[in-house]
């Protein structure tokens, strides 16, 4: 059985990396010399940026995400491959797919070969403190106790997602069959609830998803599902595995258009002529697109 985001992974995160970067690559040191992963919310103190964590968090992160889709992906005869290339699609050497579920292992895809892209933005949510003298590290708080703001709650990080996927959407009418999804371990803004919705509700991504089931330590406001479920927790692994193989066995299409009614009544009209839905579905796609060109 496979564990969602929780202390212990995050744990997990800072032990293994400390086997190989050094404490002040991974922690902020405060005046009176504590090793911590975020400035408290009371620290008056001087202050700088931390960089060097990012890099460490993220490939950890997407290896972590990698191990969580493998059993999903074996449901529908498919491989997690890291850092997928698709340049049909925008999926360039610079702007690779942080993890895809595909037909193959192959690094380099074709898009007809890509079932799923998995955008994995996660970072680091509670606060640790460090001992450098015992090596032992203990948990401090939970992100309303510290000045960081993780994962999807990061507007950046949510703008990032999002023009990545648009870019993979408006790249090529190959990208219309395969769904993506983005994959976070915070609650998003309220500023970002009507803005996922949509996103959705339009067929842009499938959803911004978090696998954390209790970020905050006190039970404080933690957000299920926004009202069309562009956003959405899980809280366990069965919940997660069910959602994306279903995603993945329903046959799906993404569209878009800008046309006059008279066009659009004209398209619906023939396709509507066609015998069964699938058929009129396929007809007006075609016809759609071709007015386009």
């Amino acid at each position: 059985m496979f564990t969602l985001w929780n202390k212990d992974q995050e744990k997990e995160f800072f032990i293994k990396s400390l086997e190989f970067a050094t404490p002040e690559q991974l922690f902020y040191i405060t005046k009176n010399k504590k090793y911590l992963a975020y400035w408290p919310k009371n620290y008056d103190g001087a202050k700088t940026t931390l960089q060097s964590r990012n890099s460490l968090i993220g490939s950890y992160t997407e290896k972590w995400a990698t191990d969580l889709f493998s059993e999903i992906a074996k449901i529908v005869g498919g491989y997690v491959v890291q850092g997928v290339i698709a340049e049909e699609i925008g999926l360039s050497n610079q702007s690779r797919a942080d993890i895809a579920i595909c037909k193959t292992k192959n690094l380099i895809q074709k898009p007809e070969n890509i079932l799923m892209i998995i955008e994995v933005k996660m970072s680091v949510v509670w606060n640790w403190e460090f001992n450098p003298a015992t090596k032992s590290l203990v948990c401090i708080g939970d992100y309303k106790t510290h000045q960081g703001n993780p994962g999807l709650l990061r507007s950046d990080t949510m703008l990032k997602a999002i023009g990545k996927s648009i870019n993979i959407r408006v790249s090529s009418f190959a990208a219309s069959k395969i769904p993506i999804i983005i994959v976070g371990n915070t609650p998003i803004t309220k500023s970002y609830y009507e803005k996922v919705d949509h996103l959705k509700r339009n067929g842009i991504i499938q959803g911004f998803w978090s696998i954390n089931p209790k970020p905050l330590d006190n039970n404080g406001e933690n957000i299920k599902s926004t009202p069309f479920k562009g956003f959405y927790r899980f809280d366990e692994y069965e919940e997660l595995k069910q959602n994306a193989v279903n995603l993945l066995k329903e046959e799906r299409e993404f569209f878009s258009s800008m046309q006059t009614r008279r066009k659009l009544g004209e398209i619906i009209d023939v396709a509507n002529k066609e015998t069964t839905y699938e058929a009129k579905a396929q007809k007006f796609l075609e016809l759609l697109r071709q007015s386009k060109e």
